[in-house]
């Protein structure tokens, strides 16, 4: 059903950001958005994102009523590392268990380097989303850090 002829307040998933191009928003298990406003002048719909981002999407968009079931999925317990193996995750291993030829947190002496990837790109805190975006002028308010 189009945005534009839904009640304020109603619960959705699966909105798209374009119309006719499909749902992208909101598809994962337990998800949902909640239609704040629907501005017709604009010709936009303004959504809260399960991340408490706000952001605005066109009016003509589609979205499905309701929230995506199976909330559960992130409880469920994989048993064993042989199952997160057939499906083709690999093991996480910690930086600072390493040699310092493979990460930059390996080696025995252990600190005096902030959190990074093993390229050296910072891991916690910076932003990275590109701030020249076209669908930049679309967020509302970004979801809290």
């Amino acid at each position: 059903m189009r945005l534009r002829y839904m009640p304020v307040g109603t619960t959705v998933h699966n909105v798209e950001l374009r119309p006719g191009k499909g749902g992208i928003l909101c598809r994962s298990a337990g998800s949902s958005a909640q239609l704040l406003e629907r501005s017709v002048a604009k010709g936009l719909a303004l959504l809260r994102l399960a991340s408490k981002e706000q952001r605005y999407v066109p009016l003509d968009a589609m979205a499905t009523v309701g929230r995506v079931s199976n909330a559960e999925h992130k409880n469920e317990s994989m048993g064993k590392a042989g199952r997160n193996r057939w499906k083709g995750i690999r093991p996480s291993v910690r930086g600072i268990a390493m040699n310092p030829i493979d990460h930059p947190h390996g080696g025995r002496t252990n600190g005096g380097r902030p959190s990074v990837s093993p390229w050296g790109w910072y891991t916690k805190g910076m932003r990275t989303r590109n701030t020249k975006k076209a669908s930049q002028k679309l967020i509302m308010k970004r979801r809290p850090s």
